[in-house]
């Protein structure tokens, strides 16, 4: 869709030629969203894209991945073989439904910005403990966890003129095994509910909840519960009333699949193996 309201488009070349921001202003990274629908509001683009970060970097303390790394790209890695979690990128990335062009133009930090409940590259990093670089307008820089950036239904934390930088997952959190869950009212539809376990080789197990809840949310303990334990524990961070609500689910089906996807995660993550 055109902007007939955009008067200016400024590519950046480094941090420093970063604008004062105004009222108006948007960053622009893919724009699948942005330009989605009309953005009356809006009279000038700050583009991300000629910043240049690297896509993803991959170190032994974990995995960092820059705002502007698209889905496709994110999709294509190759993990080392330690990091057992790396299907998991996979599974979240496929459960972003759109055409190959949305693939190759939608964005890391676009998805978790943009703070949409059923947004899986938020599931991903909530469940592998992302850390997110935020850069500030006056050059300084602070950390927050994913949950702590998502806030709400298209709401975030990040202030005016304020940027997500890169969001790294630690390489402790890739190496755990892992379990996914999704279901949508259609084939191709977006996600009803979303959760991921994971646990540990020292035997801790997380659960993550998202598009079912109008923000991510990850419940851990430092070893996996009895099933009826864990329930409890869902339901008491969910109260029945805060269920997501929307065209792509009732709050009571996205209750149901939650509670019931959760029961299968610990299942399947604490069978004994032969």
């Amino acid at each position: 869709m055109d902007l007939h309201t955009i008067e200016t488009t400024i590519r950046l070349r480094s941090r420093s030629e970063m604008p004062d921001w105004r009222e108006g202003d948007a960053w622009l990274a893919g724009g699948t969203w942005l330009y989605s629908e009309p953005q009356p509001a809006l009279r000038r683009l700050i583009d991300l894209t000629s910043l240049g970060w690297p896509a993803h970097e991959t170190g032994s303390d974990g995995l960092t991945l820059a705002a502007t790394c698209t889905v496709a790209a994110l999709e294509r890695l190759d993990l080392p073989a330690a990091w057992i979690a790396a299907p998991l990128v996979r599974q979240c990335c496929r459960s972003l439904l759109g055409s190959f062009k949305v693939w190759n133009g939608a964005t890391v930090g676009g998805n978790l910005c943009l703070a949409l409940p059923a947004g899986p590259i938020i599931a991903l990093t909530t469940a592998l403990e992302g850390s997110c670089l935020l850069w500030a307008p006056d050059g300084s820089e602070r950390r927050l966890t994913v949950p702590e950036v998502v806030i709400g239904p298209q709401r975030n934390a990040l202030a005016p003129g304020e940027i997500l930088r890169s969001v790294t997952l630690p390489a402790s959190a890739l190496s755990r095994r892992t379990a996914f869950r999704r279901i949508s009212l259609s084939p191709h539809g977006r996600s009803g509910a979303l959760l991921i376990g994971t646990l540990g080789a020292d035997g801790a197990f997380a659960l993550t909840v998202t598009a079912s809840v109008p923000r991510p949310l990850r419940l851990a303990f430092p070893r996996p519960p009895e099933r009826d334990d864990l329930l409890h524990a869902v339901e008491a961070a969910v109260p029945e009333g805060l269920y997501y609500d929307d065209v792509h689910g009732r709050p009571d089906w996205r209750r149901h699949m939650t509670l019931h996807f959760a029961g299968e995660i610990l299942a399947e993550l604490t069978e004994v193996r032969a």
